[in-house]
């Protein structure tokens, strides 16, 4: 008997925990999700309206704590000063009225999907100019409510934000845009935003940008005060770094290239009028378009950007390359007229001259028929005595002798080098055309070295 007792109590103990074991194992975890919500978030039992409690329960400010995901930034418009992002927020606080049961760990977090079930932090972006939530196929954005109250919020949101930007080193510049969230509506007291702890902004890795590079991002605060109470913020600036590669290429070499080609009409022959009207006119206006299609894709600002003073001093070179050719064709018409001019003056000099020396040989032949006449009568007279011949000081010959002899006891200048070497083209247009071709270049490489110089270690202040 008791050996059967003993049999028929373990058979028994057994079947329980058998059953107990099933019982378990069918355990609907769903509906206990179910009844944990009605539980918290019941009728009567929570009210969405009232904030939570500070921390420990006390009645200090509630705590939010906030970190975001930037999943892409679409473009950066230097026009409308703005730029697009989309990102995922998260916010995450803890409300100990959403406390529950986990069953022994076995209830990790209750998912919700509707956002108006409990009590959400009046969050807004300051900066924002357009935004939209994303709703395909289904609303992303979720609710997670932990057993010890904690709440996690989510949302994938598309922002379009302002950047005011500062672009007196366009294109060599940096740009500082922020992302600015604060409270609406509940001051300090009520509401505090906080970063989260560790890595609060992260970036999708190979973020790709048109024409910028995101070199670097930093949290800070910006609580804000008015009338109505100082009110918590967050801020997260984003430095981009203008790509000028593509600068480069589309406006820098363009615009050398330019310069370099209204150069081509000094070594045209003076001449060549139509060629190089043509050459210069045709530079000057590619010039202006260029110039014009840079400024239609930046605002009008009041401040002189770095390109503007480029392209200013490129279309300035062409632009004297055009004078250049009109002062070269002013001095050729001025030397043929002057050449005319000293033709004929050389002809009448040589007229002049011709009859001077027949005058003059006339007066000499009647002085010299005097002479002879009165050295007779003297003769026959029988002075026995002949006065010297002397020539009056007035005489153009003695003049024009003495003057050859003083020009001929004056010492020689040297001439410069640079006097020796124009001297080698004849005429004052040739010499200009000469002269431009070194000048223009020099001043242009001058300008370049002045220009890189400033520009780039401006850069690297702001840096």
């Amino acid at each position: 008997m008791g050996t059967g007792h003993y049999f028929w109590a373990i058979f028994y103990f057994t079947s329980l925990c058998s059953a107990s074991l099933a019982n378990n194992a069918k355990i609907n975890f769903r509906e206990k999700e179910k009844k944990v919500l009605d539980q918290i978030l019941g009728a009567g039992k929570y009210d969405a309206r009232i904030r939570p409690s500070g921390i420990n329960g006390t009645d200090g400010p509630a705590v939010v704590r906030v970190n975001i995901f930037v999943r892409s930034i679409s473009k950066i418009d230097d026009v409308t000063m703005e730029y697009s992002v989309q990102l995922t927020f998260r916010e995450q606080w803890t409300d100990e009225r959403l406390k529950f049961d986990d069953i022994q760990g076995r209830l990790k977090y209750l998912t919700l999907t509707e956002a108006n079930r409990v009590w959400m932090p009046d969050l807004f972006f300051s900066n924002e100019k357009e935004g939209h939530f994303h709703n395909i196929i289904m609303p992303n954005v979720y609710i997670r409510i932990f057993p010890n109250g904690s709440v996690l919020y989510s949302i994938r949101i598309s922002l379009t934000l302002a950047c005011p930007m500062n672009l007196k080193l366009y294109p060599l510049d940096r740009q500082i845009c922020s992302l600015r969230m604060a409270s609406y509506g509940w001051t300090t007291n009520d509401l505090v935003f906080l970063w989260k702890e560790g890595d609060p902004v992260q970036v999708v890795k190979n973020l790709h940008l048109p024409r910028f590079t995101l070199e670097k991002f930093l949290t800070d605060y910006c609580n804000s005060k008015t009338n109505t109470g100082e009110y918590s913020c967050l801020k997260v600036d984003l430095l981009f770094k203008r790509e000028f590669s593509y600068y480069l290429i589309q406006i820098y070499i363009p615009c050398c290239m330019l310069v370099i080609v209204s150069w081509v009409s000094f070594w045209l022959d003076q001449g060549a009028v139509p060629a190089r009207v043509s050459l210069g006119v045709t530079t000057l206006l590619t010039m202006a378009t260029q110039t014009s299609g840079i400024n239609a894709s930046l605002p009008p600002v009041s401040y002189t950007k770095a390109i503007d003073v480029w392209t200013g001093v490129c279309l300035t070179f062409v632009f004297g390359a055009l004078l250049e050719f009109a002062l070269v064709n002013y001095a050729s018409r001025s030397g043929l007229n002057k050449a005319n001019m000293h033709k004929e003056n050389m002809k009448k000099k040589r007229r002049d001259l011709e009859q001077a020396s027949l005058d003059a040989a006339s007066d000499l032949l009647d002085t010299d028929s005097n002479a002879t006449f009165a050295m007779a009568s003297q003769y026959s007279r029988g002075a026995g005595l002949q006065k010297p011949l002397v020539r009056h000081p007035g005489d153009p010959l003695a003049l024009e002798k003495l003057r050859q002899c003083e020009v001929h006891m004056q010492p020689p200048k040297r001439p410069s080098c640079c006097k020796t070497w124009l001297s080698k083209f004849p005429t004052r247009s040739k010499r200009i055309d000469v002269i431009s071709r070194i000048t223009f270049p020099l001043v242009f490489a001058l300008f370049n070295l002045v220009y890189w110089s400033t520009y780039l270690f401006r850069e690297e202040e702001d840096e």
